[in-house]
């Protein structure tokens, strides 16, 4: 019997306060449904999240719930999952949060393989605290903190989780929302350490800064700026900096860290 995504919603606490056009709420509401889908008993289930826009997701869940220090999410919900094997543990990160503080914590998580699924909300900006840069901005971008473009190339989340040993890596859009929910099924069955990063618009920083328009104009401009992740890897390097891929990029099954742990600690009991 199929479970209502409500069942996990604090509706008590709505309405939200993200900004209007914001696809936070969009993300967080797919990964309900796709918690409902595959049944995920409430006790079974925990939102951790860092600090940021997407640190506020936890708000709005009647599940178990974790908001940790900036950039420390994926520290700690590996020692959580360690001691609570049994739960399903997802992580709200935004693109600031999870790719300048918290960078170490995300390979090291995906280099030990811990059995959680990383969802990264990226709006391309720390849309918080003002509008600043973050390593996921695109290159050229205006920002508070690059009023004449930024200098800084971006980085590509995904292919570092991919190279530091995840067993599930993917990307997708705001505006591909049926393909969201799909991507966070897979990342959640797939056991081991998963990510799934979102492109969604800031109206109110990176949109405003760049002339993009509304939200309903920045959603376009996120489909037209997208293209299939085969398509991507077909265009000059001059034309993909100009162009974000959408598609996975890994699916493997690598036992976990806890499965290698037990497995260690039963070898050792066997030696002696």
């Amino acid at each position: 019997m199929s479970i209502d995504y409500s069942v996990y919603l604090a509706k008590e606490r709505l309405p939200h306060l993200w900004c209007p056009g914001c696809g936070h709420g969009i993300i967080l509401k797919n990964m309900l449904i796709s918690m409902a889908e595959m049944e995920i008993p409430r006790e079974k289930a925990l939102l951790a999240c860092g600090i940021g826009c997407s640190g506020r997701a936890g708000d709005y869940v009647n599940i178990h719930r974790f908001q940790g220090t900036h950039g420390r999410t994926l520290a700690y919900v590996t020692g959580i999952k360690m001691a609570h094997p049994e739960l399903k543990i997802f992580c709200f990160m935004g693109d600031g949060d999870c790719s300048a503080i918290g960078i170490g914590h995300l390979i090291h998580a995906a280099r030990r393989n811990v059995d959680v699924t990383a969802i990264v909300p990226n709006n391309l900006n720390y849309g918080m605290t003002g509008g600043q840069f973050s390593p996921l901005t695109p290159g050229e971008s205006l920002t508070s903190t690059s009023r004449s473009g930024k200098a800084e190339p971006d980085m590509d989340l995904c292919r570092l989780a991919a190279e530091a040993g995840a067993n599930y890596v993917a990307r997708t859009t705001i505006y591909h929302v049926v393909e969201m929910k799909k991507r966070f099924i897979e990342a959640t069955n797939n056991k081991g350490f998963s990510l799934v990063e979102v492109i969604t618009p800031c109206p109110t920083y990176y949109g405003r800064y760049n002339q993009l328009g509304n939200a309903h104009k920045m959603i376009e401009w996120i489909k037209d700026k997208t293209v299939p992740l085969h398509k991507y890897e077909e265009m000059s390097v001059k034309n993909q900096e100009q162009h974000f891929w959408r598609g996975k990029l890994v699916e493997k099954h690598k036992p976990d860290l806890y499965t290698r742990y037990w497995q260690h600690e039963r070898g050792m009991d066997h030696r002696a």
